[in-house]
């Protein structure tokens, strides 16, 4: 089909809409944000005549890429300690992809464009076409792969483990609260436009590095629909910037979907590319780097700091401080020391640190070995049960960290830490941009401005709290992590299938019960709770306890 012809056809479907006159529409998805009939343009002009063959070549690449490597032995060359990770990834993502499908009926109520509308259509199907790939991937690894469990049960219980609860709360800010600030700009504006770098062009780059050459196929088809989504929230972003009341909301909504973005995404992504791989060529790129080229220079430099010609207040101080979480603070160390020291909660098996891993971590991070070093041998002295408890429950000189309410990614960095009481509890979060998140933007009222639309953050939001006095062994019974025997667990702290090196539920039952860090701060004093957050601000790092008063 020409060029020219698509353009016809593209303007000739805005025709079609019409505002209906005989009654009054229903608001269906609130939004606090106001909009002027102004005519903004789809820069793609997709439209689907065109869109559909071009989809479908796509996708008979995609799935003749995956029988070749059915046929071509792949899974017998593959790194175990990559897949194994692809267990997490993969129950996770689909999820945010629906989500964003789900995202764009949310636009078709509130952004009044008929031109947008139909790019945004376009999107939901894409979003769908990258829901199914992702999870025909997932079978394909599950059918394959020398230890499927993990892969088979995974979509049903993600949401309440230890690690993948996380990726609920993410996905579920696509489609909850104020349509505009969930749908476009955490998901259009912040997730696509700036994270989809590190999660589908990195992410695959190190998937083939292990010798997975599945992932970066189907991921790739994915990213190179994402443009697509990137004009449409830039487009709706234009709409927004038209009428100066939205300014104050806009500047709200960048801080927060910046920082949860941040704390979700930079702590998966950058745990698997640092510690679900086995290629550790000292010239291939750190996830600091990668994240330094990819979001910082890419997004930051040459995407929000043009926004400031409209008047627009950039939340640079956050994005200086995600660099120097990553950089300076180990964010993401902290965040892998945190999985692994949970592994007993999960779905998938976590291979130790080995000496070249050491090296590599000290080459790229100076000072990593004095900080995490002595942890990760521990982990691998513990790993094989021999009358001992899971490295969870041993004195590695590790405390156990609160989570934060807002992102849900425990407190890590710990001299970060702050508390609130909210809604009459006492929370703890990992910063004071998620503090102010959770107390300040999701209210009913910001700055003395009325915000219905906004939504808050409740429930019984965190893992430890759901199973708050449970022994570990029925905690993993009850997520239905156990293999066929019905005692081998699921998640193991290496990746040897030898039975006899297999942890068990007996060997949890020794154990201690759960206890929920948020319950026991609320059952404090407060002279209890403020010595418990000095104590705790002055741990780390790698969670070391306090170092004694003088």
């Amino acid at each position: 089909m020409s060029r020219q012809s698509v353009a016809k056809a593209h303007q000739k479907i805005q025709e079609l809409s019409w505002e209906p006159a005989y009654h009054e529409p229903v608001a269906h998805y609130g939004t606090d944000y106001t909009f002027q009939k102004a005519k903004k343009k789809d820069p793609l002009k997709q439209v689907l005549r065109s869109y559909f063959p071009m989809q479908e070549e796509k996708d008979h690449r995609v799935y003749g890429a995956e029988d070749g490597a059915i046929r071509g032995n792949m899974f017998r060359q593959v790194q175990e300690r990559w897949l194994e990770w692809q267990k997490l990834f993969l129950s996770i993502i689909p999820l945010p992809e629906i989500s964003a499908a789900r995202a764009m009926p949310l636009l078709f109520r509130t952004v009044p464009n008929p031109e947008l509308h139909n790019g945004q259509a376009i999107q939901m199907i894409d979003e769908v076409r990258h829901s199914t790939i992702q999870q025909n991937l997932k079978r394909i690894y599950m059918n394959n792969y020398i230890d499927p469990a993990g892969f088979n049960s995974s979509l049903r219980n993600f949401q309440n483990d230890y690690c993948g609860t996380i990726g609920r709360q993410f996905a579920e800010g696509f489609i909850t609260g104020d349509a505009i600030t969930a749908a476009s700009i955490y998901l259009t504006i912040v997730a696509e436009t700036a994270f989809t770098n590190t999660l589908f062009v990195a992410m695959p780059a190190e998937a083939a590095a292990n010798g997975d050459y599945l992932l970066p196929t189907v991921f790739h088809s994915v990213q190179s629909d994402e443009s697509r989504h990137i004009s449409n929230g830039y487009a709706t972003l234009l709409m927004a910037l038209s009428d100066e009341s939205n300014h104050q909301l806009l500047e709200r909504d960048l801080r927060y979907a910046w920082w949860n973005n941040h704390r979700v995404v930079d702590a998966a992504i950058g745990t698997f590319i640092e510690y679900g791989t086995k290629d550790r060529r000292k010239d291939r790129e750190s996830y600091a780097e990668m994240w330094r080229r990819w979001i910082y220079d890419d997004y930051y430099r040459s995407y929000l700091v043009p926004l400031e010609k409209y008047g627009l207040v950039i939340p640079h101080d956050l994005i200086e401080e995600a660099w120097n979480q990553i950089w300076n603070k180990g964010y993401v160390h902290e965040v892998a020391q945190f999985f692994a020291t949970g592994w007993l909660a999960n779905y998938w098996r976590i291979d130790p640190m080995t000496d070249k891993d050491f090296e590599w971590f000290e080459y790229k991070y100076p000072g990593w070995y004095d900080r995490y070093g002595k942890w990760w041998e521990a982990y691998n002295r513990l790993s094989t049960p021999n009358g001992h408890h899971p490295i969870v429950a041993e004195n590695v000189d590790y405390v156990y960290p609160h989570r934060c309410w807002t992102c849900m990614v425990p407190c890590l960095v710990r001299e970060d830490m702050v508390m609130d009481k909210v809604d009459g509890q006492w929370r703890t979060y990992c910063h004071e941009a998620c503090r102010w998140t959770d107390a300040e933007a999701f209210r009913p009222t910001y700055q003395g401005r009325n915000t219905p639309n906004m939504g808050q953050l409740i429930g019984a939001r965190e893992w430890e709290t759901l199973y708050h006095g449970w022994n570990w062994a029925d905690v993993v019974k009850d997520m239905g992590f156990v293999r066929d025997d019905g005692k081998t667990m699921v998640a193991q702290p290496h990746l040897d299938l030898n039975p006899k090196k297999m942890w068990t539920l007996d060997h949890l039952r020794r154990m201690g019960p759960v206890q929920s860090p948020n319950v026991l701060l609320n059952q404090m004093s407060d002279q209890e709770r403020a010595a418990f957050q000095a104590d705790y601000n002055r741990q780390g790092p790698a969670g070391r306890p306090a170092p004694a008063q003088r």
